[in-house]
């Protein structure tokens, strides 16, 4: 069976402010953003380059679990350096850059719910490869 994750679901208490981060800070596209039933919206981000998505929104149960409790989604990143000096610059608080062995680098930082996102640099993803 093939099978490609397109979506993750991120819990996070207000739907505004979370779109604002992952678009304006981390300068995700925005795909979408409605509101197809009362009392439900639903808002899907992607970084750039990449084909899965974060989703966040309210009025869903996939929505349901504690704003927060999301923990290490990896952005893989060609320059574990020059992504994290690119988030800085965008207001972003993101940790030092951290050798967890094997040439793989982590730089990591949360949202503003505290769900944790880490850069990634893999020496087995870079140039034609990434």
């Amino acid at each position: 069976m093939d099978a490609k994750l397109e979506l993750v679901p991120v819990p996070v208490s207000d739907v505004d402010r979370a779109k604002a981060f992952y678009v304006d800070r981390l300068g995700f596209h925005a795909d979408v953003d409605v509101q197809p039933a009362p009392g439900v919206r639903v808002v899907q981000v992607t970084p750039p380059g990449s084909a899965c998505s974060i989703g966040f929104g309210s009025g869903l149960d996939v929505y349901g679990a504690p704003p927060g409790s999301v923990r290490g989604l990896h952005l893989v990143v060609e320059d574990v350096e020059a992504a994290r000096a690119e988030l800085v610059g965008r207001g972003v608080d993101v940790g030092p850059v951290v050798d967890v062995g094997g040439g793989v680098l982590h730089a990591g930082f949360c949202d503003p719910d505290g769900n944790s996102l880490t850069l990634q640099q893999v020496p087995w993803r870079t140039g034609g490869a990434f």
